[in-house]
């Protein structure tokens, strides 16, 4: 006779049995899982989220990455004018979660080593060879823009997203950073001679006005002396000397008719007084006696 609790204890005895032999796996946050048969359905189409998983010991579980990533290489490049230079260029890239059965099928799990890097390395050195070596990094961003382009368009059936291409540095070979450095002397000095070339004319300008200014504040002053001495010629009438010429109290003259020619006396009056000056003079000298009269 069977008990009531039996079949409870027998399923019990399977669930435990069927457990043991399963094995736990987690998938991480930023990845998705593809459960591998190998016994019965083959590789499962639906991706895993992140999470714990019981599967059988004779399964297993591919993991892929779908966060972006950063790859970085130091590409050897030949510039369009011969020179040999070492660009470091970066991509940023993910595989599509929606597409991870596609890639597990196509590429698998290593696609950048496997399709990405060729692809990159040779979409960098096409684009720099374009360029020459003093351009490269000038252009770096228009470089990096072509290279995104040609790979988009190689890794279109890949199964993967591209989110930029950058180009973060450029080493130059010796030869190369010493003309780049005489290039750069050159032309500071020609933009110092410019510069002594631009003070020069501003000097020269500042003379010239300098001088213009001179020539019309002289140009001016003639202008109004002319003006003035036409305005005192105007106001020189006879009548206006005579004028003043009998205001003037130092004035000294003899009028004389106007038709009569006869000499004009000049301060007679001055004359005379020295007249009488000199005969008083010699009147005095001859009242006094001779140096043989006063001897005797």
């Amino acid at each position: 006779m069977i008990k009531r609790g039996t079949p409870l204890l027998i399923l019990c005895a399977v669930f435990f049995i069927s457990t043991a032999g399963c094995i736990g796996t987690s998938v991480k946050p930023g990845e998705r899982g593809l459960v591998w048969h190998p016994l019965t359905a083959g590789l499962e189409k639906e991706p895993l989220k992140d999470g714990f998983y019981w599967k059988w010991p004779w399964n297993d579980v591919y993991r892929y990455d779908v966060r972006w990533q950063s790859y970085s290489e130091n590409v050897d490049a030949w510039s369009a004018d011969d020179l040999q230079i070492v660009v470091k260029a970066a991509i940023i890239l993910r595989p599509n979660p929606e597409d991870l059965y596609n890639l597990a099928q196509t590429v698998g799990n290593d696609y950048y080593v496997r399709v990405v890097k060729p692809e990159f390395l040779a979409a960098v050195r096409s684009a720099v060879s374009e360029y020459t070596v003093v351009a490269v990094p000038e252009k770096s961003v228009d470089i990096a823009k072509k290279v995104q382009t040609v790979l988009e368009a190689k890794l279109k059936n890949s199964h993967l997203a591209i989110q930029s291409v950058a180009l973060a540095d450029v080493d130059f070979p010796q030869i190369v950073l010493t003309a780049i450095e005489q290039k750069k002397a050159k032309e500071q000095e020609k933009e110092q001679k410019e510069f002594e070339l631009l003070i020069a004319d501003k000097d020269a300008e500042i003379a010239r006005a300098r001088a213009k200014g001179d020539g019309d504040a002289t140009q001016i002053r003639a202008e109004g002396q002319a003006k003035a001495q036409g305005t005192i010629t105007k106001t020189l009438t006879p009548e206006y000397l005579r004028y003043k010429l009998y205001d003037n109290q130092n004035s000294k003259m003899v009028l004389l008719p106007d038709n009569l020619k006869l000499p004009v006396l000049i301060n007679p009056g001055e004359q005379q007084s020295n007249q009488s000056m000199k005969s008083e003079d010699s009147e005095q000298s001859a009242k006094l006696p001779s140096p043989s009269q006063s001897k005797k």
